[in-house]
């Protein structure tokens, strides 16, 4: 397939500044329109070399279009990231001193949690050891919901995590100031914060839910991959796969 930048390339790369970040399909889906529309040539595995012909156009501009992986899911994903700088200072044209304040207490709060979260109710009370212009109540909801619009982060029922989107582009930035505390999945070696946990104490792995409904399917007597305990948790349904509930 050709380098060069070609209509249908823009096109694509136009859609994805739209949207920030699109699953694999609908990214497949965007491709052969592109490549239909614009009379390119299509090949049905070839989205990561038409999508890296587009990168290298991007790289001066310090812009990437890089793939990564839902946690929730385990499905792929594509987002349109900042690659110029690894860390929340990249935000500051959409959000004030304060609001950037906040969004690193809420990382602080979900990385340092077992499972990968922080309720509604401590983002809230994080606000008393701001060092910027404490946010009032509902300044923080606003900007927890303007955060989860914007797709850093998602909610469910109270509870927040980092988005795909906020994983993929920030990753550089997360494994630098909680590389004390982050860990990766011992599966798909992406970092992990929603996962299983090895109850070994001497090994203590995370693997992901859907990489742990992959691994493990059709195991009777699953095994921690790293120490050969038997795996005690519930194996998820992820993609069509069967839960299995271990007593």
């Amino acid at each position: 397939m050709s380098r060069q930048l070609g209509d249908g390339h823009r096109r694509f790369l136009q859609t994805m500044m739209g949207v920030y970040i699109i699953d694999e399909l609908k990214a497949k889906a965007l491709y052969q329109y592109c490549c239909e529309t614009f009379k390119m040539q299509c090949a049905a595995d070839r989205l990561d070399e038409f999508i890296e012909t587009i990168n290298l156009k991007l790289q001066p501009m310090f812009m990437q279009v890089r793939k990564g992986m839902s946690e929730e899911n385990g499905h792929q994903y594509y987002a349109l990231v900042n690659t110029a700088e690894t860390d929340i200072t990249r935000m500051t044209s959409d959000y004030a001193d304060n609001e950037l304040e906040l969004f690193r207490k809420t990382m602080d709060l979900i990385v340092g949690s077992e499972k990968g979260t922080a309720s509604s109710t401590d983002i809230l009370n994080s606000t008393d050891t701001m060092t910027s212009k404490k946010l009032k109540k509902s300044e923080t909801e606003h900007l927890l919901t303007r955060l989860v619009q914007d797709k850093w982060l998602c909610e469910k029922r109270g509870e927040y995590t980092l988005s795909t989107r906020c994983i993929i582009e920030m990753e550089p930035y997360i494994r630098s100031m909680y590389q004390d505390q982050v860990k990766m999945c011992h599966i798909c070696h992406n970092v992990a914060f929603q996962c299983q946990i090895c109850e070994n104490p001497s090994c203590g792995i995370k693997i992901h839910n859907p990489c742990v409904a992959r691994y493990f399917k059709g195991k009777m007597e699953p095994q921690c991959p790293a120490c050969d305990d038997f795996w005690p948790h519930e194996i998820p349904e992820v993609r069509g796969l069967r839960s299995q509930s271990k007593k």
